[in-house]
């Protein structure tokens, strides 16, 4: 269903995401998407739904039906960050495999209001209902990440000058320094952004001109990751996506960035293959992609849902890290850092809280390195 706020004079479209089952290897399992567009008649209709954010336009989260959502939002565009853009610095070497990452997504304040939900998320987050522009809440949350061995934030990227990217240079600053890495995550390969030609299926022409906006923008930070001296870029995807996708990319990818696309059914027949392959699925306890990815998570219990899609179980992520870790896959993910609506978070929260500070679950990441 596609939802419409109007707030401030800004139209906030909120979308829902459908989510396939975990055993097909191209099930998606997506929430909350948050877009930010002027002049769009409000509408309401049924069957899937995605979201963009988009900052002028400006974006906000997402909610799916039967699968992971995300919800509206109905907070005012959010102010600029308070830092200034990141300067181009010459990069840091590469990381080498494996590498431990994790699924971040920069869109607070604007997601904690949504579908008349404030907050709209079932838990309490030690740190409150933070807002990420502030230096100090990004800061605290690289911290909190190290301490779980997490080398990288997956951070969601919502296109060019929406709210996720203009929070993208401050991630890079507070990065600075202390060894931890970010690699966004493009969105418009499985959701339906304004402004963005062809999503969620954007074309080769599109996916070029983003490449190249990153390229620009970010990738010289050295808090950009590299591997195998290439700028990362994972891709989400949707249901249609097939090897013409993979064909897509390859086309569009003329300045050498890494890539790590989310699989679907067949990928691995594809004459092309990407640098990587992934599953975004947080509706179950793991995914094993072999020599690809190996991904796990704590729950899935949505903020609108009055049952959850998968239960919080410490035992079973804890047996889960251990699998991960024992399967020596490339790239170790977990689902996900701070995805409030959907439930999915490491965070630390009151209701996992732990004497470290950092909660149960970075804790049982803290123990597994």
């Amino acid at each position: 269903m596609r939802n419409m706020l109007i707030v401030g004079g800004v139209f906030l479209v909120l979308v829902l995401v459908d989510a396939l089952g975990s055993t097909d290897p191209g099930s998606s399992t997506r929430g909350l998407r948050v877009v930010h567009t002027r002049g769009l008649a409000a509408s309401s209709s049924g069957g899937t739904t995605t979201t963009s954010l988009m900052s002028s336009p400006q974006s906000s989260p997402i909610t799916p039906t039967s699968a992971p959502t995300h919800a509206s939002l109905t907070t005012p565009a959010p102010a600029p960050p308070t830092t200034s853009p990141s300067p181009k610095l010459v990069a840091n070497p590469s990381l080498t495999f494996p590498i431990r990452a994790i699924f971040y997504y920069p869109w607070f304040p604007e997601a904690w209001n949504q579908q008349g939900v404030d907050p709209f998320t079932k838990y309490h987050p030690s740190l409150g209902n933070y807002n990420q522009n502030s230096p100090t809440v990004v800061a605290q949350q690289i911290r909190a990440m190290q301490y779980g061995n997490i080398q990288v934030g997956i951070a969601s990227w919502w296109g060019q000058h929406s709210v996720t990217d203009h929070r993208v240079p401050l991630l890079l600053q507070e990065a600075t320094g202390t060894g931890f890495k970010w690699a966004l995550y493009y969105e418009a390969g499985g959701n339906t952004i304004p402004g963005v030609v062809g999503s969620p299926n954007p074309t080769a022409a599109q996916i070029n001109e983003d490449l190249r906006y990153i390229e620009s923008n970010y990738v010289s930070s050295p808090s950009y990751l590299h591997v195998d001296g290439k700028p990362v870029i994972f891709v989400f995807g949707n249901p249609s996506d097939n090897c013409s996708t993979v064909e897509e990319w390859k086309q569009a990818n003329t300045m050498g960035f890494y890539v790590n696309l989310k699989v679907f059914p067949g990928f691995a027949a594809c004459s092309s293959q990407p640098d990587g392959w992934h599953q975004y699925d947080p509706a179950v306890s793991q995914d094993s992609q072999p020599g690809y990815s190996f991904t796990v998570g704590p729950g899935f219990n949505k903020a609108n849902e009055t049952t959850p899609r998968l239960a919080r179980d410490p035992t079973v992520f804890v047996k889960s890290v251990q699998q991960m870790v024992a399967s020596k896959a490339p790239w170790q993910l977990i689902t996900t850092f701070n995805e409030w609506g959907e439930g999915t978070a490491v965070e630390s929260a009151q209701e996992w809280s732990s004497p470290s500070g950092e909660g149960v679950y970075l804790d049982i990441l803290h123990d597994d390195p």
